[in-house]
């Protein structure tokens, strides 16, 4: 679920409201985002872009019902949201190494002729929802097993 919320959150606020880059903006033979054609190529691919990270999204949700009717509860809130936290960070990793430094496709920001730093932020950001994340959901678990040690003290 957080790699296609981590999707959602980049083709919401970098292609659509920010409008810094499209999905085909990059240097390698990219669509320009300042002629109409281009404009209306890129949408159509970012609209593309946004089914992959609902299809991310509704397999998830999926997989978590799933799960409940299998009778199993739903970990504790640090867990999730850690869970969610790296799923994000793991999109950000492999979309910036894979479309902003492999492929060129596109960058963070191509509205400024692609600058690096801004791709090696996006690149940092990733890594450290990554960990924050997984600290965040272990925590959690941690969490969790002592408060079912403390229950299973109490009713001996």
């Amino acid at each position: 679920m957080g790699v296609g919320l981590g999707g959602f959150i980049d083709g919401i606020l970098l292609h659509q409201i920010l409008q810094w880059h499209h999905m085909l903006t990059g240097e390698n033979g990219g669509e320009p985002m300042n002629t109409v054609a281009g404009l209306e190529t890129n949408t159509l691919v970012d609209g593309f872009f946004h089914v992959a990270t609902w299809v991310f999204v509704a397999a998830a949700m999926l997989m978590t019902v799933t799960a409940w009717q299998r009778g199993e509860l739903a970990p504790p809130w640090r867990s999730h949201f850690g869970m969610l936290l790296a799923g994000w960070g793991v999109f950000n990793v492999v979309e910036g190494l894979i479309d902003h430094q492999i492929l060129g496709i596109h960058h963070v920001r191509d509205d400024l002729g692609a600058p690096l730093g801004w791709d090696l932020a996006f690149l940092a950001t990733g890594v450290l929802l990554i960990v924050v994340g997984l600290a965040l959901a272990k925590s959690g678990e941690r969490s969790a097993n002592d408060h079912n040690v403390e229950r299973a003290r109490r009713a001996i």
